[in-house]
């Protein structure tokens, strides 16, 4: 049973950081992708950044390149997602996800979610 605990959201002013952390366990992640999606009230889950668990290879939505970055520990079955230059609308949940299939940046083929941590910019 694959398990993921998110960590670390937070209050945050406008271009301050935050490091988001996602605790995985229950699998060989091996052939997974890990992904970081984010939800604001009123709207869809959208894709923030992904990563493939073997090769390290990394995928962001355009509007947090540059600013945020995803890793993984594959010897503490950790993902994380750094977070700089935070804007207001970078406020959200934010989920950490697994999957086994598909793409790495759709919401629909991800198995796997943890419970969320609530990330608040302020302006």
């Amino acid at each position: 049973q694959v398990q993921l605990v998110e960590s670390g959201g937070g209050l945050v002013q406008t271009g301050g950081s935050l490091r988001l952390s996602c605790a995985a366990s229950g699998h060989t992640f091996s052939g997974y992708a890990m992904g970081w999606f984010r939800q604001t009230r009123g709207k869809e889950r959208e894709f923030v950044a992904g990563i493939w668990w073997s090769s390290g290879r990394t995928f962001y939505q355009d509007s947090v390149k540059g600013r945020f970055t995803i890793s993984r520990d594959t010897a503490k079955n950790m993902v994380y997602l750094q977070m700089n230059s935070l804007k207001p609308e970078d406020t959200g949940v934010y989920y950490c996800a697994a999957t086994s299939r598909g793409s790495i940046s759709s919401s629909e083929d991800y198995d796997h979610w943890g419970q969320g941590t609530q990330v608040t910019v302020s302006s």
